[in-house]
């Protein structure tokens, strides 16, 4: 997402956490807050970082209509930015639904932070074993 965007257009982070939880909730069905405890992700994090891709280049999609459609027609405030952003959310559960995928029923990926550390450590001994790496 083009988050630095969104937040030059409405000048207010806090309004961009708003526009960003309506268009979770439209994508859902269900708040941030919900999504979060569903997929017991804490407080402190992300819910991207548990989001299956499917969900990640659903929220991305309706992120870059919302964008686009927001210079287009010079928006500037909040409300006629969420609103967008929650029709955007709105359409794109609309297909994912019709091709039989429910967003709020999906299992959470797993942790990015967790797939970060194995690729540090698989990287780390690679570097200490280059020769394992020619064996295979």
């Amino acid at each position: 997402m083009s988050n630095n965007l969104i937040y030059m257009m409405t000048e207010n982070f806090q309004n961009f956490g708003l526009i960003r939880s309506k268009g979770d909730q439209a994508l859902f069905g269900k708040t941030t807050r919900a999504m979060k405890a569903q997929w017991r992700v804490p407080n402190n994090r992300p819910l991207a970082d548990f989001a299956p891709t499917i969900i990640l280049k659903a929220k991305d999609f309706a992120t870059e209509i919302t964008i686009h459609n927001a210079r287009e027609q010079s928006m500037s405030t909040e409300p006629q930015i969420s609103q967008e952003h929650v029709t955007n959310n709105q359409a794109v559960r609309h297909t994912l639904l019709n091709r039989g995928i429910r967003p709020e029923n999906l299992l959470p990926a797993e942790d990015v932070k967790k797939v970060e550390r194995r690729l540090v450590s698989a990287g780390k001994k690679v570097i200490k074993n280059p020769a394992r790496l020619e064996d295979k």
